[in-house]
């Protein structure tokens, strides 16, 4: 149960008992204006995982970072982004999702004006640091905001235009990054990136007020064992996806894993104990053992890994290879920002007309792109089509819209309204950790192969990798229930 902040409750015997946001959104339910802010404060979040990649040069020139602070300043705001989010989305289900999106907002405000006032290398990785952790409390309200607020129909298309921000917000990053520094605003050059969130995160925070305020009836307790397992689990995790490539992967990095793995099972027990004695666990249990929620973020995984690893590996055939700077290779994505926002407006409609087999048909034609451009590099290398690679990756765009919206409905759609947050925490730490994940194990197979085939052939064998992964979430499509 979820209730709404703010409102009295009802007296005497006859009173009708007050609806739960999230059970009948009512009249009350979320606007427009109110998705507007939302997903305001979610794009922006998405923009900055990318848009500094650009400016990284101008950034080591004007403050003298070696390669080491250059790579805190990329990875630092993953780190503590992917971290924080099931804790985020915890305590909106405690504290009131909206109170903690403002927090989260105002801190990512803040954070984004010290990022471009950063007079040292240190003082940037340190804000980033921070932004990152500001982004873990907002990005996981916002779903569970549309899961609190909405139903039906409605939560379709809001959960699309989530999907679409999602992916939008990653090519918008590249695009509108190579645009600032290249455009020097104000003669501030790659300080403009950070300074652009400033007016946009004041003006969201301005009309926050018009987002429904929910929160679950019972404040859920704290759970210090949880949250200590799981920081240990996941910062072993991120260590090894983030360092691996720089430190050439020594065996003592993989060692790593071994505690991810021990901290993990460590975890699922003291979950389930935890429930079983009537406590709220940080991870629970019962929720996460739903058939929607199991299936759809079995099939997450592959799908964000092919996601992360495809802009990846993408951007270094683009820039190394086509000689493209980094404000073309993003204009190259155009078909896929095109076809993905286009085909997300229709996809409600044709979840309710093809069920679950939506996701099948999503990784059919997200494959299908895949092997094409497979086949124009292959036969047309060096100089393939370029009209045809620009259908492979709307291919690619109209097969992930297909897709991705309609896996967070279905992995959403069991988790009850008063653990929304806690829901799309895991949710959004799983589809961040596996398109990390992607794009290291993406980006360092591509390398290896360069080095010792040539482009092309290494390029051909990433996207056959990459269309293995688009076949996995096929056969898993089979088996996943009805989206709405």
């Amino acid at each position: 149960m979820t209730k709404r902040e703010g409102l009295p409750p009802l007296k005497g015997p006859n009173a009708t008992p007050e609806p739960s946001a999230g059970t009948t959104p009512a009249a009350a339910g979320l606007s427009g204006i109110a998705l507007v802010v939302v997903l305001t404060g979610y794009a922006l979040s998405i923009v900055d995982a990318s848009i500094v990649n650009v400016a990284l040069t101008s950034i080591s020139d004007d403050l003298h970072g070696g390669p080491a602070a250059l790579e805190l300043v990329v990875s630092g705001y993953g780190l503590t982004y992917a971290l924080g989010l099931v804790l985020g989305g915890r305590l909106g289900d405690a504290f009131g999702r909206r109170r903690l999106y403002a927090y989260g907002l105002a801190a990512f405000t803040v954070t984004s004006a010290l990022c471009g006032l950063a007079p040292t290398i240190e003082f940037l990785v340190a804000a980033r640091l921070l932004q990152g952790a500001a982004a873990a409390m907002l990005v996981p309200q916002v779903l569970a905001t549309i899961q609190a607020a909405t139903e039906g129909q409605a939560r379709a298309r809001a959960i699309g235009m989530y999907g679409a921000t999602a992916a939008l917000g990653m090519v918008t990053g590249q695009i509108l990054g190579g645009l600032l520094v290249s455009l020097d605003v104000a003669g501030i050059g790659w300080r403009s990136v950070f300074a652009i969130n400033v007016p946009i995160g004041v003006a969201a925070l301005l009309a926050v007020r018009r987002v429904p305020a929910t929160r679950a009836d019972r404040k859920p307790s704290f759970d210090p064992v949880g949250t200590v397992l799981f920081g240990v689990t996941m910062v072993c995790l991120l260590a090894l996806v983030v360092a691996g490539p720089d430190l050439g992967w020594p065996l003592w990095l993989w060692s790593l894993l071994a505690v991810a793995a021990a901290g993990a099972l460590a975890l699922v027990r003291a979950e389930r104990g935890l429930e079983a004695r009537g406590g709220s666990p940080l991870l629970s249990p019962s929720v996460l053992s739903h058939p929607g929620m199991r299936r759809g973020l079995a099939a997450m995984v592959p799908f964000s890994a092919g996601f992360g690893a495809f802009l990846f590996v993408y951007a270094l055939i683009a820039q190394g290879h086509f000689g493209l700077d980094g404000l073309a290779s993003g204009g190259v994505l155009t078909p896929f920002a095109a076809a993905f926002f286009v085909v997300t407006l229709f996809t409600p409609r044709i979840a309710a007309a093809l069920g679950g087999r939506i996701v099948t048909l999503g990784a059919l034609v997200q494959g299908t792109g895949l092997l094409l451009l497979a086949l124009v590099i292959r036969l047309g290398w060096p100089h393939p089509s370029l009209a045809l690679v620009l259908v492979g990756i709307g291919l690619f765009g109209v097969g992930a819209a297909l897709t991705g919206p309609t896996l967070f409905r279905m992995i959403l759609a069991d988790v009850p309204p008063a653990q929304a947050g806690m829901g799309s925490g895991v949710l959004v730490t799983s589809q961040q950790m596996a398109t990390a994940l992607g794009a290291t194990v993406g980006g360092t197979l591509y390398v290896s192969l360069a080095g010792s085939l040539s482009t092309a052939s290494a390029a051909v064998l990433v996207l056959a990798l990459l269309t293995c992964f688009s076949v996995t979430v096929l056969v898993i499509s089979l088996k996943l229930p009805d989206p709405g």
